[in-house]
C-alpha cells in the first residue's frame, strides 16, 4: 500500500474553501506515469502553468474559476487534452490515460 490518499493526493493542509483546486492522475495501462508533465491551459488556449507528474503519476493546479484544458505530455504518447472546471471551494479530481 502507498500513501496516498484514495482518489487522489492528501489535501492536507489546503484551504478547499478557499482554492479552486485541479489535480489528478497521469496513468498508462494502469499504471502511473511518473515522466509526463501536465499543461494548464486558459480557455483561449494560451499557458498558464505546468508541472510534472510525481512518482505516483500525480498533478495539482490552484486555478481561478472557470474552465480550462489540462494538455499532458508523455514519453511514447500523443499529447492528451482533457476540458476541466475550476470553482472557488471544489477539487475537480481527473485521471488521464496516455
Amino acid at each position: 500500500m502507498c500513501g496516498a490518499t484514495e482518489g487522489g493526493l492528501s489535501l492536507d493542509g489546503v484551504n478547499v474553501a478557499k482554492e479552486a483546486v485541479v489535480q489528478g492522475q497521469v496513468l498508462r495501462d494502469g499504471e502511473p506515469v511518473a515522466s509526463a508533465y501536465v499543461r494548464l491551459l486558459d480557455r483561449t488556449g494560451e499557458f498558464t502553468a505546468e508541472v510534472p507528474t510525481s512518482a505516483t503519476g500525480h498533478f495539482r493546479f490552484f486555478a481561478s474559476d472557470g474552465e480550462w484544458t489540462l494538455r499532458t505530455l508523455a514519453p511514447k504518447a500523443d499529447p492528451v487534452d482533457r476540458k476541466v472546471v475550476a470553482k472557488v471551494g471544489q477539487v475537480a479530481e481527473v485521471a488521464i490515460s496516455v
